[in-house]
């Protein structure tokens, strides 16, 4: 079976039957955050089912945005763009950047992603329209601590960001859950 149709099949049952702890309320939610505070992580699979628990959160309490290295790389990128909506529209005022240890972006290169698009088809023109931002992107990151401290920093200074949002600093280990603050808003 393919994984769509058994994730469809699983989301038919979901439905008949709630878990105990999904209730109505949950249904009328507002889609504004309850903590009024975003989530800057990354993609990893391991932090699923363990981020917001090992935070004490729940449903509806933050807005959270996963990209790979919880990275920004430009002064209107997604995530800035997400984080602008987040702010303007639905109320946050803190934000938490939050990377992982074991992160693999920290192995990743422009030249290991360019071969592996070779390798899949994509036109060596293709390749060459992004280039520039590849070898930035994936080239600057090293160590997954420092991406945060960069990370913070790129959000701090961004013009479209309001001094008075506080934007925090932390990693998270994605074994067993221990988070460590690295940057303290101010």
């Amino acid at each position: 079976m393919k994984m769509i149709e058994e994730i469809l099949k699983v989301n038919e049952k979901f439905c008949e039957n709630p878990p105990t702890d999904y209730t109505k309320e949950d249904v009328h939610a507002s889609k504004l955050p309850h903590k009024k505070l975003a989530i800057v992580t990354c993609m990893d699979t391991r932090l699923v089912n363990l981020l917001e628990p090992s935070m004490g959160l729940n449903r509806g309490d933050v807005k959270i945005i996963k990209t790979a290295g919880n990275s920004v790389t430009g002064i209107f990128d997604a995530t800035i763009r997400s984080l602008m909506v987040c702010i303007y529209e639905l109320g946050v005022n803190e934000i938490a950047v939050i990377g992982h240890h074991e992160c693999g972006m920290a192995k990743t290169t422009s030249e290991s992603l360019i071969k592996a698009m070779s390798e899949r088809g994509i036109v060596p023109e293709a390749i060459q329209m992004i280039r520039k931002e590849l070898n930035e992107w994936a080239d600057g990151f090293l160590h997954p601590e420092q991406n945060v401290k960069d990370t913070v920093a790129a959000i701090k200074a961004n013009p479209l960001i309001p001094k008075d949002v506080k934007v925090h600093g932390l990693m998270i280990h994605p074994r067993t859950g221990r988070l460590e603050l690295i940057v303290k808003g101010a």
